[in-house]
Parts: C-alpha cells; sequence; structure tokens
C-alpha cells in the first residue's frame, strides 16, 4: 500500500500547498508603473496635437518681400508696405509687411529691412527680416547726396 502523505496530489487537503496572493506593495508597485506608462503615452499624444496645431499655422518671414528688390537693378530709399497675402495667398492675409531701404555705403549698398506682423494683432513683429544689397545702377541715395537738396 503506497502512502498518501508522500504524494500531494493524491493525498487531498492534507497535501495542498497554499498559493502566495499579492502582496500590497506588489500591487502598490504595478499601479505606479501603470501610472508612469499611462502618462508617458499622455504626453506623446499632446505633443503630437501641438505640433499638428502649430503646423495649421503658416510659417512667415519677409524672404518673398525681398525677392523683388533683389530681382530689380534699382533700389530706392524709402518705406513701403503691404499684405502678405498679395504675395503669397489667401492662408497670408492675416499678415502685413513694412520694408525699408536705406542706403548704408556711399558705394551703393543698399540695407532692407523686412518687419512682418499680424493685421489685427498689434505691433509686436511676428518676423524680421535684413539683408544688404549692392545695386550699382540705382539712383543716388542719401549717402550719395541723393536725398540733399541745395
Amino acid at each position: 500500500m503506497k502512502n498518501f502523505a508522500m504524494h500531494p496530489k493524491r493525498a487531498g487537503r492534507a497535501g495542498v500547498q497554499r498559493r502566495r496572493a499579492f502582496s500590497l506593495m506588489e500591487v502598490m508597485i504595478a499601479i505606479a508603473i501603470l501610472c508612469v506608462g499611462t502618462f508617458a503615452i499622455l504626453d506623446l499624444i499632446s505633443s503630437s496635437l501641438a505640433n499638428a496645431r502649430r503646423l495649421q499655422h503658416p510659417l512667415v518671414d519677409g524672404s518673398a518681400v525681398i525677392a523683388d528688390d533683389v530681382a530689380t537693378n534699382k533700389l530706392i530709399e524709402g518705406v513701403t508696405w503691404g499684405n502678405m497675402g498679395d504675395l503669397l495667398g489667401k492662408n497670408y492675409n492675416e499678415y502685413k509687411w513694412t520694408k525699408e531701404i536705406r542706403e548704408v555705403q556711399s558705394n551703393k549698398l543698399f540695407q532692407v529691412d523686412v518687419i512682418i506682423q499680424r493685421t489685427a494683432g498689434g505691433k509686436d513683429a511676428v518676423a524680421r527680416t535684413t539683408t544688404l544689397l549692392y545695386k550699382p545702377d540705382s539712383p543716388p541715395g542719401s549717402m550719395d547726396g541723393g536725398g540733399l537738396h541745395p
């Protein structure tokens, strides 16, 4: 006859081993890991939504305004302004530009400053662009005595 105490599967209740449950510390660690993972995923979603929102607004700089001056042979000192929508299309209608051209050297070297602002936003500049252009065919500017009257 076999000894049932030696074989726990056959012994019934006497030989059943106790199953161990999760401790409170293990549960708390699992919840903490779950929370960290959840917040990391929410942060990624939030930053990707913010980037998508930024892409909906057009990027604005003064290069389109200066492009006309680069293509011409002559520059005339002065201040001009206009709407960016006229240059770049309807997506840019909420922006206006102001351009100042002035001679900075007596050898027909001109500085072109462009400031872009929101039409409804106030006087804060959205973008500023400055470039130097050499245009020897330009009429005399203020450095060459062109702006002075005897």
